[in-house]
């Protein structure tokens, strides 16, 4: 889907709708903060947002702000407990079960690829060099299955190493663990690792392992796990189809969430609530402590503040291009500075 919204969209109208952003987020960094986050948020839909959520955890207390539109055909309000896609931000939740069977010697970090998953050994350049400590840190130097024109035309239902054969026999981008380049595949692949490691699915050791003891109640592994009437419809600027049933299953990706629960987890991520003292040492030596997501209609962004002790969640049901990007980032970067400057 993303490679065909992009050949819809490469055309003047768009390149027009580029600059207007453009010129919109620089008139943005001059404006003055205004007297609330609800001013803030409501602001946003004015900048092309079709709906928005914010979520802050500071100092014990939680609050919640919502803008917009949840579903726009339908002129259902946007709603902050609604759930969302939240795309890449699960790789968090991969990274924390990853960390948990290697505290508990069922996996090691230095095991290599090839070792890991046998099939792939004489199909992905390096499989015996790249261990499992550099695909969690995006340090493998595999290609991206993600931007590939074959994905497009991919069954969401296959199994994992079918979507990684569109990267098989491809060079490598770089050397393993020469240098860093976000890549998805990493996170598939983690995935089959991981359902191999237990003999059985990795979203049920999510599930057990972490959501529950947290008491994640709105986090699910994927989108056919819950009512679609509870999820934030998506929109990508320029395509007026709702995107919400294209649904992505790949490890990495697939997660869907309140911005409360991921706001919890990120909390307990950090505070020591998820992990003991030997996982939050390994943790903290394999991956971060925040993420961006992003999917066709959906994007997303969670980080902590520690200068304020903040927890900040901001989903927006609205997607485009790098520029579009842009501004989202200056409209949380404006959330974070009015936190900053309360008393």
């Amino acid at each position: 889907m993303i490679n065909r919204i992009n050949q819809i969209l490469i055309s003047g109208p768009m390149v027009m709708a580029s600059l207007l952003l453009l010129l919109s987020a620089c008139k943005l960094d001059l404006q003055p903060l205004p007297g609330s986050i609800e001013i803030e948020v409501d602001k946003a839909i004015d900048r092309g947002f079709d709906g928005i959520i914010v979520y802050v955890n500071q100092e014990g207390k939680s609050s919640f702000y919502s803008a917009g539109w949840k579903d726009r055909e339908n002129l259902i309000p946007a709603d902050p407990h609604a759930l969302f896609k939240i795309a890449s931000i699960s790789k968090l939740y991969i990274a924390a079960a990853t960390t948990k069977l290697v505290a508990n010697q069922q996996l090691s970090l230095n095991n290599n690829l090839a070792t890991l998953i046998p099939e792939v050994a004489g199909s992905i350049a390096n499989a015996g060099k790249i261990t499992l400590r550099m695909m969690l840190q995006h340090r493998s130097g595999i290609p991206d299955f993600l931007y590939d024109p074959e994905f497009r035309n991919s069954d969401p239902n296959e199994d994992y190493l079918t979507t990684a054969s569109i990267i098989f026999d491809e060079p490598a981008h770089f050397p393993p663990d020469k240098k860093y380049e976000y890549c998805n595949t990493n996170y598939l692949l983690i995935g089959e690792i991981l359902d191999l490691t237990l003999g059985y699915s990795h979203h049920d050791y999510i599930h057990d392992s972490i959501l529950v003891p947290l008491g994640l109640n709105h986090t699910y592994s994927l989108y056919s796990e819950v009512d679609p009437n509870d999820v934030m419809s998506g929109y990508y600027i320029g395509y007026d189809a709702d995107l919400k049933s294209n649904d992505f299953t790949r490890p990495g990706g697939s997660m869907v969430a309140s911005a409360e629960d991921v706001g919890k987890f990120l909390r307990a991520l950090i505070d020591g609530s998820l992990f003991n003292a030997e996982e939050q040492a390994i943790y903290s030596s394999v991956y971060e402590y925040e993420h961006t997501g992003w999917l066709d209609g959906y994007t997303s962004i969670a980080r902590y503040h520690p200068d304020i002790d903040a927890v900040v969640v901001q989903f927006v049901n609205t997607s485009s291009d790098e520029l579009f990007w842009l501004e989202l980032e200056r409209v949380y970067k404006r959330i974070a500075r009015m936190l900053e400057k309360r008393p």
